[in-house]
């Protein structure tokens, strides 16, 4: 019957249309609850074209870009056959129910004899559809990555089982319009788009389910997965020659994965210069078979390898740039030659006006026919024209261009200006993923998308995922997680790592901690995810309680943390045991489940720092500590605890050893490496103590805090 209402249902979720296709009710079975807001009369679909083009609708309202919604529909087999206001096409949207989802397909537009019968084009001109379009209530948590909406009890989740749907909401009052959308220019016809309505515990079963059927990554299984908390050793020179090495710092400091940089396995230059070449390192001289060899050393040592790309970056130096720029390489503005440009000419005359050309120094780069022109500046008036011109920049072939030609301005990286970003519509994201997997197939587990926010930006929230799931797609495995510098939508299914944030310096460290990954932190456990809470450089000044505290507010949201090695800086840097332990205790507190839920709510107060000791029954025993101030110019780092009726005091020499002399007398004192050794004496001197300081020790006594503040106030290095 024509007016009669379509009920949509599978064993979690029922969903009501109206006759008029306005989503009417979306009740979650398991518990009764209603998911869509009260009295909010959106249609489920709508289509958006460019501007009117049917005669009457053109004449009748304005020529611009309009979105027409649904306003009728029907039921035939397993499709809606859904009409849409004031246009005349329909459209057919096949409906794919499961019992744990729902998918909603545009299998195609139906065009009546008389819509467009006098247009000379392919009807309907159409620019994006939109799939799915719910009005969903509020609930406590919502995750903007994954488009999740949900409490303890219902979640709601629109989202893509494919690359091409561009899913998003928009925030209104009480609720958030859950969408779904279909472009053109990525995928019109076919694009697809799926919704889950579940209880919050079923929640990642159903997602398994969705995933598991349309040959997805297992993001759902990743994310329950222990591997995806497990801390990264990282290094940008591991190789045959000194792989020993690292693997002996990684184990010191507990680290299970090892991520190594593509500058481990292939040729490079200062920057991005050769990316794109990806020729192995003279340390492999029989190729792959060493890179396997050398992977297999690092297994062996019970640690597992992980790769770390930039799979959208192609260096300047490459043999994709020169002598001559690959026409894949993405062009940000297009431009006509005005005028026939010779070899030797330093002006080029084009017939649209440059008046937004990028105009950073590193980035003013021209393309035409493969020649790569420096420009200086142009011109916003007619005639058009790029001034200062420099021929055959990055060493490209010099060649004369005719009227005519269309080129434009090369789409260089903003980071540093040394590589060109590709242009995602071609196969050469394909091509270098090969080079990039045969590296990967060798024996490497998880993955890190560097530099993935080099994508065409025509939508970025499409071409960012789809650059890294072309990668994942010539893998021979897949990985147990990955990360990325940058992530959207789709990338939910196999970025199960989330991010790493980039490296702080020691003076602003804690600072920067509680400011960006700490706040995203449970931001990320709304999508369902966890972060890494940075790559953590390491300095001559990094010091046992910069580490101490980064990892103890990581494990406050069961987040791992990446620690970037630095040969030289372990060597010079006196404290690098010290450093390493407390990296590798709390790796070792957080694989054995030590930390309760009471211990992590404690761990996210926000400048408050916690000390993980090892006690005298040789378990791990968790306080809080504070620093204490030292009189300036001495050397040492100092704070102090309570615990057991005793004032304790933890300090160590910044830079080297020496003598430390407290005007505190410390008769009752135990002083030692670790609590319960006891093995560390005290002398006296001039009335007070004398302390040999080095790494990491403890004092504990009958002194109190402020015994300590005014000693270490007065205090001297004596040799």
């Amino acid at each position: 019957m024509a007016n009669e209402k379509i009920i949509l249902e599978n064993k979690s979720f029922a969903l009501t249309l109206g006759a008029d296709c306005v989503a009417e009710s979306l009740i979650c079975k398991a518990n009764g609850e209603e998911c869509l807001m009260p009295g909010k009369r959106i249609s489920l679909f709508s289509v958006t074209q460019p501007r009117p083009f049917n005669n009457e609708v053109k004449l009748a309202h304005p020529n611009k870009r309009t979105t027409f919604q649904a306003n009728r529909v029907r039921k035939e087999g397993d499709s809606l056959i859904v009409g849409f206001e004031i246009t005349p096409f329909e459209a057919e949207i096949a409906v794919t129910v499961t019992d744990a989802y729902m998918v909603f397909t545009l299998k195609d537009f139906i065009i009546h004899p008389l819509d467009y019968d006098w247009l000379n084009m392919t009807p309907p001109p159409v620019s994006e559809f939109r799939l799915i379009q719910l009005p969903v209530k509020n609930r406590e948590r919502f995750g903007e990555w994954l488009n999740v909406s949900w409490d303890d009890n219902t979640t709601v989740n629109v989202l893509a089982n494919n690359p091409y749907p561009r899913i998003d909401s928009e925030r209104r009052d009480g609720y958030r319009l859950m969408t779904a959308d279909a472009l053109k220019g990525v995928k019109l016809k076919g694009c697809q788009a799926a919704l889950i309505v579940s209880q919050t515990d079923k929640f990642l079963d159903a997602m398994d389910c969705l995933e598991e059927d349309y040959h997805l990554p297992h993001g759902a299984r990743s994310r329950r997965s222990e591997s995806i908390n497990v801390s990264a050793y990282w290094g940008g020179n591991i190789n045959p020659t000194n792989v020993d090495a690292h693997i002996a710092f990684a184990k010191k400091g507990g680290f299970r994965h090892m991520l190594m940089y593509s500058s481990c396995f292939v040729k490079y230059d200062n920057g991005y210069l050769l990316y794109g070449n990806y020729d192995l390192r003279d340390e492999y001289p029989n190729g792959i078979e060493d890179v396997k060899k050398m992977l297999d050393k690092i297994k062996a040592a019970g640690i597992t390898p992980g790769i770390h790309i930039l799979q959208t970056h192609i260096g300047t130096m490459s043999r994709y740039v020169t002598p001559e720029v690959d026409p894949r390489l993405n062009i940000t503005d297009y431009f006509t030659l005005a005028k026939d440009v010779s070899e030797t000419d330093d002006v080029v005359e084009v017939l649209q006006n440059p008046e937004f050309a990028e105009m950073h120094p590193n980035r003013r780069v021209l393309n035409f026919d493969g020649e790569a022109i420096y420009y200086e500046s142009y011109t916003t008036e007619p005639p058009y024209r790029f001034l200062g011109c420099k021929r055959g920049h990055y060493r490209t072939n010099v060649k004369p261009h005719k009227a005519g030609t269309i080129g434009g301005i090369l789409d260089v990286s903003e980071y540093g200006g040394t590589s060109i970003y590709i242009d995602q519509k071609t196969d050469l994201q394909d091509e270098i993923a090969k080079k990039l997997a045969a590296i990967y197939n060798a024996g490497c587990e998880f993955i890190y998308f560097d530099g993935s926010e080099g994508a065409n930006p025509d939508p970025y929230e499409i071409y960012i995922p789809l650059a890294q799931y072309r990668v994942l797609k010539q893998l021979n495995k897949e990985t147990l997680f990955a990360e990325g510098a940058a992530k959207a939508h789709f990338s939910w299914h196999f970025m199960s790592g989330g991010n790493a944030f980039d490296v702080f310096p020691t003076a602003v460290f804690k600072q920067k901690i509680d400011e960006f990954p700490a706040e995203e932190a449970p931001r990320m456990r709304n999508d369902f995810t966890r972060l890494n809470f940075g790559w953590w450089g390491y300095f001559l000044d990094t010091e046992p309680d910069i580490y101490e505290y980064g990892t103890s507010r990581a494990a406050a949201y069961d987040c791992p943390i990446t620690m970037q090695s630095n040969s030289n800086f372990f060597v010079s840097n006196q404290r690098t045991d010290d450093n390493l332990e407390v990296l590798r205790r709390w790796e070792e507190a957080r694989r054995t489940h030590f930390l309760t839920d009471e211990m992590k709510k404690e761990l996210q107060k926000a400048g408050v720092e916690h000390i993980l000791l090892i006690n005298e029954e040789k378990k791990f025993e968790l306080v809080t500590y504070e620093r204490l101030s030292v009189k300036d110019g001495v050397p040492v780092t100092a704070y102090t605890f309570e615990r057991k009726g005793k004032t304790y005091l933890v300090l160590w020499h910044k830079t080297a050893d020496g003598k430390l002399l407290l005007p505190l007398s410390l008769e009752d004192a135990c002083y030692e490496t670790e609590l319960g050794e006891k093995d560390l004496t005290v002398a006296k001197q001039d009335g007070g103590s004398v302390l040999e300081i080095a790494g990491r020790r403890y004092l504990s006594g009958s002194f109190t805090k402020e015994d300590l503040e005014k000693a270490l106030a007065n205090a001297q290095i004596i040799e």
